[in-house]
């Protein structure tokens, strides 16, 4: 009997490793070049839209958030990249280091729970490099009133007194409970991932150090806080001067960033590049421009899977519609473009894990427009190939899902092989110890 006993043992440990299955669990993740959702690989096909929370925090006006995030669905998309910063000025989140505006918070908060709503990811970007909505040189200037001395907007990241006012910032939003959802944001999978900075940017310093060293610490220190979240550091994707080889595929200038060494920092998960051509050669024709963005994603996609070794997202592309001569069908080629790019490389297990235009607006939003926006229900062929796109992705993702499931039905087969072997092994031995089975 005892022998039985072992093999039902046995038996018991093969049927449990046979029924493990991978948590879901609702957060993205990376394994290797591939974003991962619920154990299977996740395309993004998204927007931007930066201006979610400053219009959710009038509640007379959050209709229009709800009317993005329906039509975004429609067309398939999956993510949104918004700010969760406004800094002093008009309508601010954060008056002044340390004091919020509560209205604004809670159109972040709504802008969260409706995103939920309509199955969408969000990633939130926690500061602008940009005077726009405040911005490095807000924190610069409450520094500088402060007693501080300041040499430049550049001293965002060098000072300290700054780097405590935006790790602060920071921890508030990481830490944030959600006045409509109960859930605190850094527990909440609607939010694929943070984002450092939009588009950091250190001319005073194109040797990359300080970009560097500011990066590192501000990484470590969201991973200190918040571990369930994916973290990139929102940038263009400019090469620097440690990677002088690569520095031709530049549009004729650098910022002070690297795209591999800044990417290659352990606690940023995956890496980003914006692809404006139009506004980097301004001066070149439409062919032009076109070539170079070839040139660009074609860099990128290669040095993110062969170099850096993360999934990639092609966080802003776009062409706007003030460019001399623009005409629809420029835009929807540059669309193209960058829409096989991502399908290639996601067929082929490629870095390149989907991508995000700018801007999505929906109609009555007259105020917004820039030149780039999408209103989907005014633009029927650029937002026939945004819906296309999502399918093709979707397509993409299923094919891995039938390939993991043939990989899951091999591994099952492989269990109940050894389950036959283990109990026709059993057998063999009782018969040769004289116990017979089932006694």
């Amino acid at each position: 009997m005892k022998h039985w006993c072992v093999v039902f043992f046995v038996l018991l440990l093969i049927q449990q490793e046979a029924g493990k299955v991978e948590a879901g669990d609702g957060f993205i993740r990376t394994r290797g070049l591939q974003f991962m959702l619920n154990g299977s690989p996740y395309y993004a096909n998204g927007f931007n839209a930066y201006w979610l929370m400053y219009v959710a925090s009038d509640p007379s006006q959050r209709n229009k958030i709800s009317s993005a995030f329906q039509e975004a669905s429609r067309h398939g998309l999956t993510v949104a990249r918004t700010w969760a910063f406004s800094d002093a000025g008009y309508k601010p989140l954060q008056y002044s280091p340390g004091s919020y505006n509560e209205d604004m918070f809670k159109g972040l908060d709504f802008v969260v729970a409706e995103a939920k709503k309509y199955g969408i990811k969000l990633i939130l970007s926690f500061v602008n490099n940009y005077e726009n909505l405040g911005g490095k040189k807000q924190y610069v200037d409450w520094a500088r009133n402060q007693g501080q001395y300041i040499s430049s907007e550049d001293d965002f990241f060098r000072n300290p007194v700054v780097r405590g006012y935006y790790k602060n910032h920071v921890k508030t939003v990481l830490t944030r409970y959600n006045s409509m959802t109960g859930v605190v944001y850094k527990d909440d999978p609607t939010i694929m991932a943070w984002e450092l900075m939009n588009e950091p940017r250190c001319p005073s310093d194109l040797s990359g150090k300080t970009i560097q060293a500011w990066i590192s610490e501000m990484a470590s220190y969201v991973k200190s806080i918040d571990r369930n979240h994916l973290l990139e550091a929102g940038l263009e994707g400019f090469y620097g001067e440690a990677s002088p080889q690569r520095k031709q595929f530049n549009p004729g200038f650098q910022v002070g960033t690297d795209f591999i060494t800044n990417n290659q920092i352990a606690y940023i998960d995956f890496a980003t590049v914006h692809s404006y051509p139009d506004q980097w050669l301004s001066k070149s024709d439409d062919q032009a421009q076109m070539s170079f963005l070839n040139n660009w994603l074609d860099t990128h996609i290669q040095d993110a899977q062969n170099v850096v070794r993360k999934p990639l997202l092609l966080a802003e592309f776009g062409k706007s519609s003030k460019d001399s001569g623009f005409n629809t069908y420029q835009r929807d080629m540059l669309f193209k473009t960058v829409y096989s790019r991502i399908e290639s490389s996601a067929k082929s297990g490629g870095a390149t894990a989907g991508g995000l235009f700018w801007q999505l607006l929906t109609e009555g939003m007259d105020s917004f427009r820039d030149g780039y926006e999408i209103i989907l229900s005014e633009s029927p062929s650029t937002a026939g190939l945004i819906a296309e796109q999502s399918r093709k992705l979707y397509d993409v993702r299923k094919m891995y899902a039938r390939l993991r499931n043939i990989e899951k039905w091999k591994r099952a087969r492989a269990i109940r092989r050894a389950q036959w072997f283990a109990f026709k092994r059993a057998q063999w031995v009782a018969r040769h110890k004289g116990v017979n089975i089932g006694n």
